[in-house]
């Protein structure tokens, strides 16, 4: 058989088993598989560096497919490589508990570097992916031993690029000369409603072209000489990303070729084998036994592919021994270790005198990049506000890669997107910042990074009604209790230095996604020792009293503004407890013991006072509790004015859990 008609066959074996697979599971998304699946060939059998036996080789090229509806033709390609995903998993295609889910999923298919759906984030990763690449082989790489040498492809359809992430990160990009990232443009004209002339009539070359990136054309995404020449053109630009547009048919080879019906639903029975006529593919057969050749030939290639691991291994080796300094910093870069931090006297020495969190936080920023070098992160514009700035760190810019410091401009989405390619790949830690307002644009990011378990932190400042005269719309409000929904992440809200180091530390040592919610205004520093806080069990009493009537919770800025409360009742003879809950997920993941040992079941009578929508706190404070919250959007006006129009001043709380206790 020629090689030709080799890759033909792998090429139609890709689009029988994809459109098999959402046939068989009454759901998914055919049109694109049939159509891309010449390109997903060519990517992996010659244009990628991969080793399907170990997926996580840390010089392999990364491949994104942002358009994740596509992912049965993902699948049915790392089953062709020879990943492990077997027939039963492809058979298995969108069910309950599969290794082959609806969308792609890192840590359940083999193979898959990013979980993508939301349309354009993929886009926005694939940046993250390549400017880790850059940052690393920047750090490590010496003339004649280039240890750090791989692209990023990404590929994507006609929705991508008409999400507003997409062009925020294609931005940045170009910004950044990416020259390693490749993205390939499926473009089919065919979205679910129709024709995308229906809604996207720009020129899409000349948009990327303004952005900075090198654009190329495929006129039939059949050529894969073609597409496999543009491929190499992309690879020879250093200087500017590579947009390839490869013109293709929606559902290439069915009934349904060009239509919207192919996009989102089964081909059907009758479609399905005229289909398959159609690529001479045996209608009762769809097994790759049946493909003896084809087999073989991929057996083949799997020696290949791991044969470029094992040149890429003895290079390492060579590298290892010429530069072992290096080396022990590569290692540490891999399995970061923050002992340090917790030997260092000055992440644990609080000031003398009332800061606000954001500037605790900034000076804990700071300790962790002395320590950690591969610990990098940037705000939207807000580094001054934010107080992100790592001092004498440098900045990742396209002249000097080996910086700390990443200028993202005004682009909260994409910048919360680029941090989850910068986890993913691996060698870095990261976080990005900006007003905790502003955590609307990037949501869904965020999501993202709790989806995968990714260790980011989102820095986000200015947390409540205390930012004053900017008014409502830049003063949180929903935004605790939306966050605390959020499942996977952990919503860290201090109330000083303290609280601030050890939320930092635990973010950093458990690796979860972790948000730290911090203060415009100054706080004092609440008077107890670190060995006394448990700020890693996300509640503990901050001061307590024999036999307490009531319990007092609060978090940030309203941790001061509950003792107060406390001393004032004591003055009348209520005995309360103070509980801090710097953050509520973890609490409430705790043993029984430990949650009744901070609140009693005896004690039914508790008030809870924060800043923000109350309806996370009812969970805590019961059915015989009561939240003092607040419901509606701030105004502007000074901070001291606002919390007094809000009810957070020392003569309503009294009055309200003298109410509460009726007395």
């Amino acid at each position: 058989m020629s090689q030709s008609q080799m890759n033909q066959l792998a090429i139609n074996t890709l689009r029988v088993h994809a459109v098999q697979m959402v046939e068989d599971a009454n759901s998914g998304h055919p049109g694109m598989a049939l159509d891309a699946a010449p390109l997903m060939w060519t990517l992996y059998d010659q244009a990628m560096r991969h080793n399907p036996q170990n997926p996580h080789w840390v010089n392999r090229d990364r491949f994104v497919l942002s358009a994740g509806h596509a992912s049965a033709l993902l699948y049915s390609t790392l089953n062709l490589m020879g990943y492990d995903l077997t027939q039963e998993d492809l058979e298995n295609f969108r069910q309950l508990g599969s290794r082959t889910p609806g969308h792609p999923e890192i840590c359940v298919t083999p193979g898959v570097e990013v979980s993508t759906g939301p349309l354009g984030q993929g886009i926005a990763m694939g940046v993250g992916l390549a400017l880790a690449e850059s940052i690393l082989a920047a750090k490590f790489n010496r003339p004649g031993h280039e240890i750090v040498d791989h692209y990023t492809f990404v590929l994507h359809g006609d929705g991508c690029p008409q999400e507003g992430v997409a062009s925020e990160a294609a931005s940045f990009a170009g910004h950044q000369k990416l020259g390693k990232l490749i993205n390939i443009y499926d473009r089919n004209a065919v979205t679910i409603d129709g024709g995308i002339d229906l809604s996207f009539t720009e020129d899409i070359a000349e948009r990327y072209k303004s952005y900075g990136w090198q654009v190329l054309n495929v006129d039939d995404a059949n050529d894969i000489d073609a597409f496999a020449k543009a491929i190499e053109e992309a690879k020879q630009e250093t200087e500017r990303p590579s947009l390839i547009i490869v013109r293709s048919e929606i559902g290439y080879a069915s009934p349904l070729v060009g239509q919207s019906k192919s996009h989102g639903a089964p081909l059907g029975s009758e479609n399905l084998a005229l289909t398959k006529a159609e690529l001479c593919w045996p209608e009762d057969k769809s097994g790759m036994d049946t493909c003896l050749d084809l087999v073989d030939y991929m057996k083949e290639r799997q020696v290949e592919y791991a044969r470029a691991e094992a040149e890429w291994q003895t290079k390492f080796d060579a590298w290892s021994q010429a530069f072992p300094e290096l080396r022990k910093e590569w290692d540490s870069y891999q399995q970061p270790d923050f002992s340090a931090l917790r030997s260092d006297s000055r992440f644990f020495t609080a000031p003398e005198k009332a800061e606000a969190t954001r500037s605790s936080s900034g000076k804990i920023l700071n300790l962790i990049a002395e320590h950690c070098e591969n610990f990098i992160g940037g705000s939207a514009d807000l580094a001054g506000s934010n107080k992100t700035w790592l001092k004498d760190k440098g900045t990742v810019d396209p002249k000097k890669r080996d910086g700390q410091n990443i200028n993202y401009g005004i682009r909260e989405f994409a910048m919360s997107c680029i941090m989850n390619g910068l986890l993913l790949h691996g060698g870095l830690r990261a976080f990005c910042a900006t007003f905790f307002t502003f955590s609307d644009y990037m949501r869904s990011g965020i999501r993202s990074s709790a989806l995968m378990d990714l260790p980011a932190i989102y820095v986000l400042t200015h947390d409540s009604i205390g930012v004053g005269e900017d008014g409502p719309t830049h003063q949180p409000i929903e935004h605790l209790s939306s966050f605390r929904a959020m499942p996977r992440i952990l919503t860290f809200r201090p109330a000083d230095y303290l609280e601030t180091s050890a939320s930092y530390l635990y973010a950093l040592e458990s690796g979860r996604p972790s948000l730290m919610v911090l203060s415009r205004q100054n706080l004092e520093q609440i008077d107890l020792p670190q060995d006394k806080r448990h700020v890693e069990k996300g509640a503990y009493i901050v001061k307590d009293m024999d036999d307490p009537q009531l319990i007092l919770l609060a978090s940030g800025s309203e941790v001061s503004l509950a003792l107060q409360v406390q001393a004032s009742l004591a003055k009348e003879h209520v005995n309360s407890r103070v509980v801090s809950v710097p953050c509520m997920e973890l609490f409430l993941e705790q043993d029984k013991a430990y949650r009744d040992e901070i609140l009693p079941p005896s004690c039914r009578k508790r008030f809870a006072i924060e800043a923000a929508a109350p309806q996370s706190w009812y969970q805590l404070v019961g059915l015989d509790g009561k939240v003092h919250g607040i419901t509606e959007f701030g105004a502007s006006a000074p901070a001291d004015k606002l919390f007094k129009k809000f009810g957070f001043t020392l003569d309503e709380l009294i009055k309200e859990a003298k109410e509460l206790l009726k007395i």
